[in-house]
């Protein structure tokens, strides 16, 4: 699922049974890191992401995406900052959930820059 637009680096591509599929990266380029999550929803419904990248000293993004009820390929991505450090000093986790209030939408799939855990059951 990864494209162009600088130095990826992707954790594996997931899929839920719920019928989201994501992949996650850390983006770098021009001196600039930000976070990408590729996803497709085939789930036939309107979902939530909520997109985190974390880098050093505790500093955080966190962007929330809609994912629209269609098949088709899509991208949602974090506001590109100034790096403060290389591509491993930072990881990105996208959260995948149904539409509806946050505590009553069950997550449905998360996945990492990183080999973690990626499918919820």
């Amino acid at each position: 699922m990864s494209g162009s637009g600088g130095t990826a680096r992707c954790g594996p591509e997931l899929a839920s049974p719920a019928g989201i599929e994501a992949q996650t990266c850390v983006m770098t380029g021009g001196g600039e890191t930000w976070a990408r999550a590729y996803y497709r929803n085939t789930s036939g419904a309107e979902l939530r992401s909520v997109i985190t990248l974390m880098g050093p000293d505790g500093r955080t993004v966190e962007l929330h995406c809609v994912l629209a009820a269609h098949d088709e390929p899509g991208s949602c991505e974090t506001p590109r900052g100034t790096s403060a450090g290389g591509p491993d000093a930072y990881a990105a986790v996208a959260e995948y959930a149904g539409a509806g209030p946050v505590e009553e939408a069950p997550l449905l799939l998360r996945a990492g820059s990183d080999r973690a855990p990626g499918a919820v059951d």
